[in-house]
Formats: structure tokens, C-alpha cells, sequence
């Protein structure tokens, strides 16, 4: 049953997705984490709700209340494993955990078959997920990585929410049509706590995008696809930004070029933030 589970089509998705982040430089070590709602059509064929998993059943705890996702599957990534390493291990770095009637613990159906753990960033992402369907019923992903110039960047600038994302805005054209409800950012917290899921969810229902200052970025989406865009849009911004803020900027793009592009795009800038 596990090997027919492991070659499923959003697991195959999700190893391929976290090959293309190691590339990239985005999860270094074993840095970063995944997760993915899933629908009961990607899992019901290959596992049953009644599923025990293991003849020792797994059970989390989770010492917060998840019971918005009560039922739900969740696909995510293990603590203490490397992107490098998943497409070619994804029974042990990688899991499937079943949220619990009352919300209070999660049960592995699937993987984690070395005997781990899901991510320790779980608070954040299973809060996000919550926060994100409060806002889109059709949200499924939360990616949590590292992009060099995005870290750099709250190192050197404000981390004001509005010139953050201004910065942005004007390093690549088409950040207004990507992300132009903006970035939200956090200063340094204390990571794989619940209190920086408790933050980051209540960023997360007025953004897509949550900057964790010296330390990354989430980004969310409809599909794994969606996720990895805004945080590839965001870093090639932020690329461009540490690369030109030591120059003398000759030509920018401006407010009103902004509006253009948000009024041709059909999307709606974050209220008072091109003032």
C-alpha cells in the first residue's frame, strides 16, 4: 500500500517541487518545509478514513486547536530531512497526517517511516492554512523556504510592511499583477514555536505572503504551483533590489505606472500603499 501511495500524482508533485527549491538554493540543509491540503479524491483511493497506518499507531498532539481542519488530510514534509533527499525517500520525508474530530492531534497515515516527525514549523503551517481558507475556499499550499535575497533584504531595509513591499513592486514590473495585496512582514521570532504560527496566521488572512525577517518566507496558494510563483516573483525582486540599492537609481517605476499596470490586470492594490 505504501509504495502505491508514494507514487501518487501530488506526491510525485511535491518531490519534484522540492528538488526544484534545492536547486535553486531556497533549503539549504535540511531548512524549509511543505504542506498541501488534500482533497479526498488524491488519497480515499489509496488509504481508507479508518486507515490505522501502523499496528503502533502514530498519534500527534498538537497543544493547539486545528479543529477547522478536522477530517482533513494533510500531506507534509519530515523534520530533519533534506530537499535534496525526498524524491528519492519520500516514504521516510514525507507523511500524510489525518487532523482529528476535535482538532487536538493529528494522526500519521502514511510515511514518516524512519520513525520522524512532521516539520517543527507544523503551527505555522497548519494555522495558515486555517487563516488562508478563511480567505479563499480554494487555498490547498503553504511552502516555507529560504531565498537568499529575500533574507538579505530585511537585513538592509525596513521591514515596514508598506516600503517593503513598495521596494518590490518597483524592482520587477510584474510584482503589482503577481502579489498586489503586498508582503506582510514579521521581525525575528523565536522559529518552530506556536507563537510565530499564532503571527503569521493573522498575517496570513490579509496576505499571501508572509516575510519571517533573517530567516525566509511563506508563501500560499491554490496549488503547490501558485505557492512557489509568488515566492520566485518576490525573490527576483528582492535579487534585483540587493543588486541595484548601492547605485545610483536612475529609472524607476512610478506610482502611476503601478495604477496602470493594477487597472490593466484587473487587481486591486493594498488601499493606501501607492500614496
Amino acid at each position: 500500500m505504501e509504495n502505491k501511495l508514494s507514487n501518487i500524482p501530488i506526491v510525485n508533485e511535491l518531490c519534484r517541487m522540492t528538488d526544484n527549491m534545492y536547486r535553486l538554493g531556497w533549503d539549504e540543509r535540511n531548512g524549509g518545509n511543505v504542506s498541501i491540503l488534500l482533497y479526498d479524491g488524491d488519497i480515499l483511493p489509496y488509504i481508507s478514513r479508518n486507515y490505522v497506518g501502523r499496528t503502533d499507531k502514530r498519534v500527534f498532539h498538537l497543544g493547539y486547536d486545528a479543529s477547522p481542519l478536522a477530517g482533513r488530510f494533510i500531506l507534509v514534509t519530515a523534520t530533519g530531512h533534506y530537499f535534496r533527499n525526498i524524491s528519492r525517500t519520500p516514504e521516510s520525508s514525507l507523511g500524510v497526517l489525518r487532523i482529528s474530530d476535535d482538532g487536538k492531534s493529528a494522526e500519521c497515515v502514511w510515511g514518516f517511516n524512519d520513525g520522524g516527525a512532521p516539520t517543527s514549523e507544523l503551527a505555522s503551517h497548519l494555522m495558515t492554512h486555517i487563516a488562508r481558507l478563511s480567505a479563499d475556499k480554494e487555498h490547498t499550499a503553504v511552502m516555507h523556504v529560504h531565498p537568499t535575497n529575500i533574507v538579505a533584504m530585511t537585513y538592509v531595509h525596513t521591514l515596514d510592511e508598506k516600503a517593503f513591499t513598495r521596494s518590490l513592486w518597483k524592482r520587477h514590473t510584474e510584482c503589482m499583477m503577481v502579489f498586489p495585496e503586498g508582503v506582510a512582514v514579521l521581525p525575528w521570532m523565536l522559529f518552530g514555536c506556536d507563537s510565530l504560527g499564532v503571527a503569521t496566521a493573522q498575517k496570513m488572512r490579509d496576505f499571501r505572503l508572509v516575510v519571517w525577517a533573517h530567516h525566509g518566507i511563506l508563501g500560499t496558494g491554490r496549488t503547490l504551483d501558485d505557492a512557489f510563483g509568488l515566492i520566485e516573483c518576490a525573490e527576483k525582486a528582492a535579487e534585483i533590489y540587493i543588486k541595484t540599492a548601492s547605485l545610483p537609481i536612475l529609472n524607476d517605476i512610478t506610482n502611476e505606472q503601478l495604477r496602470a499596470t493594477a487597472r490593466h490586470f484587473g487587481v486591486t492594490p493594498k488601499d493606501g500603499w501607492l500614496e
